[in-house]
Parts: C-alpha cells; structure tokens; sequence
C-alpha cells in the first residue's frame, strides 16, 4: 500500500467523524497528527459497525453484513487486501500502536448483541454489553494515546461505563423507537416502575427516582473514571480530559433534565460542552464533575 493509498484512507475516516456530529469531533483535533489519524480510524471502524446495525430494516441482513465486516477485519488483519478504506486505515493504526486487536472484536461482538437482545433484567447483564461496546473502545484509544501504568487498562473500563452510561440516559427515547430499552429492569421495579411506564410520557414520582438512581450510577463511574487522567501520556490525557469534559457536561444536563429524559432526548448547547471541555483540560476531570452548567440545556424530539 503506497503512502498516498493510506493518506486517502485516513482522510476517508476523517470525513465521517466530521459528518457524524460526534461529540468526539472537538477532542479528537488537540493530539497530534498520527494519534488523531488513529483515533479517528477507531472512530471511523465503531462507527461504521454500529450504522450496520442502527440502519438496517432487516435484522437477517444486518447479521450478514456484520459478519462480512467481522471477516473483512479478521483477514486485513491478518495481511489479505482490503476494499474498505476504513479497515484499511484501522489496520494501520494497529500496526503502528500496537493495539490489541482482541479490543476491536470486543466492539463487533457488542454491536452484535444490538441484533439479538433488546432489553437486560440486570445491571450485570448491562455491564457486559457496555464492556464490549464502550470500554473496548477505551482500551483501544488508550493504546494509540499512550499510558504510563497498567493500571490505565482497568481504570479505561470505569470510564468506558461513564461514557456509556451517559449515552443511554441521553438516548432513551431514540432507543426506544427502535424497539431496545437500556436500563436493566430491575432498576425500572427498584424505582416502583414498569418498562410501560417509560413510554407513557406521564411524569411520575418513579420515573423521577429511576432518573436519579441511573443518573447516580453513571457518576460513581465518572468519579473512578478521573484517576485515568495521571495514568496517560501528555498528548492521551489533553484528549482524554477534553471527552471527560464533554460527556460530564452530557451527564449534567441529564440530571437537570430529571424525569423528561424519558419523553426527550437530552441536547445540552453546544456553547456549554465547549466550555466543560475547556475547563477539564486545564484544570482536570475533577472540578468539571462539579460545576452545574452555564446557560439552558433543552430537550428536543430526537
């Protein structure tokens, strides 16, 4: 593969982080040009599989075109040709930073479970299926960032969950018009709730405890998820204190938002996660936890 072939490669990832509206877009820019080529090929590849999944209308299909994609890696990675330039360019990130590649089937297998199981009775159930679809996300950036101590490696799993977490209080209801439910149900009878109860759009004092168990959880995880910033490298915890910064700002708007997460997806202003993120990378994960929000979020049908 010549230099100019892996060069369009890489800018083909580039230009789906740039249309997908991530939230990732902003902090993926501070590291420097080969880590952001990786993490953007990472992006790219979990990106690419979960549009497989979220886009299909027919699971059967979804099933064999994931299993295309899973045996297209498999064979790239093994050194066989590749017409996927998002494969291509992730092959390369794997080579160049040694990224477990037992990670990125971690992630297929995740997006996996999005085909066969639509709800998870327990937290532990829950935990499994975020491990494979979030932390193995983190556990391949860490890789490509750089980390001082083995350590990073466990506290990468905490801040997978935070992450996550976050995205699934944020996507309820988007979630739920395709037919998944995130929360375990038994959070949902802890809170004196039914699954039903979710869908009514009627304000309740359940919905409000479930709220507040969930949203409770999620920053236990963002708590522990703060020591990663003095395991990583300079150039992983500028990014990492950036995403930090974002995704506590998404967890704090949740929790203003309280029971209505249940009827509308959560959009806090762009200008407030701008300003979250600011101030985790210059003064680090820990005072961001603890500032409320500048301005109005909103909430809007999603």
């Amino acid at each position: 593969m010549t230099p100019e072939t892996l060069s369009a490669d890489h800018d083909a990832c580039a230009r789906m982080l740039r249309r997908s509206g991530s939230s990732f877009t902003l902090p993926i820019r501070l590291l420097p040009r080969d880590k952001r080529r990786g993490t953007t090929a990472l992006y790219a590849f979990c990106r690419r599989a979960d549009d497989i999944v979220d886009d299909a209308v027919d699971p059967g299909a979804a099933a064999v075109a994931l299993d295309a994609f899973e045996r297209d890696l498999n064979a790239a990675l093994a050194g066989r040709p590749s017409a996927d330039p998002v494969i291509r360019a992730l092959v390369d990130t794997v080579r160049r930073f040694a990224v477990p590649t037992d990670h990125l089937r971690a992630i297929i297998a995740g997006v996996r479970m999005d085909l066969t199981q639509s709800s998870f009775a327990t937290f532990a159930e829950l935990e499994e299926y975020c491990r494979r679809v979030a932390s193995a996300v983190g556990l391949a950036a860490v890789h490509i960032w750089g980390f001082h101590s083995p350590r990073a490696l466990d506290v990468a799993h905490e801040c997978g969950m935070a992450f996550q977490l976050t995205n699934i209080l944020r996507d309820i209801p988007e979630d739920r018009g395709r037919g998944r439910l995130y929360l375990p149900a038994a959070d949902i009878a802890a809170a004196g709730c039914r699954p039903g109860d979710l869908a009514a759009e009627v304000p309740g004092p359940g919905l409000a405890r479930l709220s507040r168990m969930e949203c409770e959880r999620a920053r236990g995880y963002f708590h522990r998820a703060a020591e990663l910033d003095r395991l990583l490298s300079t150039d992983g915890r500028i990014v990492f204190r950036a995403m930090f910064g974002v995704y506590a700002g998404l967890l704090r708007a949740v929790e203003r938002a309280g029971q209505a997460i249940f009827m509308r997806r959560v959009r806090p202003g762009k200008p407030w996660l701008l300003v979250a993120a600011a101030l985790a990378v210059c003064a680090g994960p820990g005072p961001v936890l603890a500032v409320p929000p500048a301005g109005r979020w909103r909430c809007s049908h999603g």
